[in-house]
Formats: structure tokens, C-alpha cells, sequence
């Protein structure tokens, strides 16, 4: 049994920061991949950012240079530190271990950026 549980999401005027975590817990240890995906009303769920065991990362063109994500393997962590937010940052911010096909879901977190 796997859980995955996000935290930080909340409102932000344009231009802020909010840093996302996400903690799992149960039989993660063969997971490589953990990454963040968001989904704004109306719209299909989409990739943020993703890291490997190792480190390795990969981001969506709308989230570099902006976006950082990292991850803490002794904790079971990773995090999303965002910058600059803007309007169409907006959306549920899920937390998914493992991959989109075999690998689990958080419940989501809402992220709002407005003035």
C-alpha cells in the first residue's frame, strides 16, 4: 500500500513563490520516478516536472526557469519550489510516484495565482 500525500498549494498574487511537497510512504523503493503534474479546469492533466532516484530531471517548457523540483530519497520527498507565478499557473497540482500508468497519485493540491 502506497500513500501519497502533497502539501502547500494555497493562493499567490503574480510574480510570487510557493514551494509544493509531497511525502510518500509504503513500497516505494523500486519508484524511480517522482514528479509533479497539474490540471486547471477544463484542461487535460499535464507534466511540471519530474526527478529520478539519481537526480535527473525533466521539466515542461512552461515550467523552466521558473520551477525547481527536487526530491530527498532518505524521506521519501520531493518538492516543487516555484517562482514567478503567473495567472495560468492555476490549477490542482498532483503529486504521482512512479509513472503515469503503473504509479500512484496524491490527492492534489490547489495552487491560485491571482491579485
Amino acid at each position: 500500500q502506497v500513500q501519497v500525500v502533497e502539501s502547500g498549494g494555497g493562493l499567490v498574487q503574480p510574480g510570487g513563490s510557493l514551494r509544493l511537497s509531497c511525502a510518500a510512504s509504503g513500497s516505494i523503493f523500486s519508484r524511480n520516478v517522482m514528479g509533479w503534474y497539474r490540471q486547471a479546469p477544463g484542461k487535460q492533466r499535464e507534466l511540471v516536472a519530474s526527478i529520478t532516484r539519481g537526480g535527473s530531471t525533466n521539466y515542461a517548457d512552461s515550467a523552466k526557469g521558473r520551477f525547481t523540483i527536487s526530491r530527498d530519497n532518505a524521506k521519501n520527498t520531493v518538492f516543487l519550489q516555484m517562482n514567478s507565478l503567473k495567472p495560468e499557473d492555476t490549477a490542482v497540482y498532483y503529486c504521482n510516484v512512479g509513472g503515469i500508468i503503473t504509479g500512484y497519485w496524491g490527492q492534489g493540491t490547489q495552487v491560485t495565482v491571482s491579485s
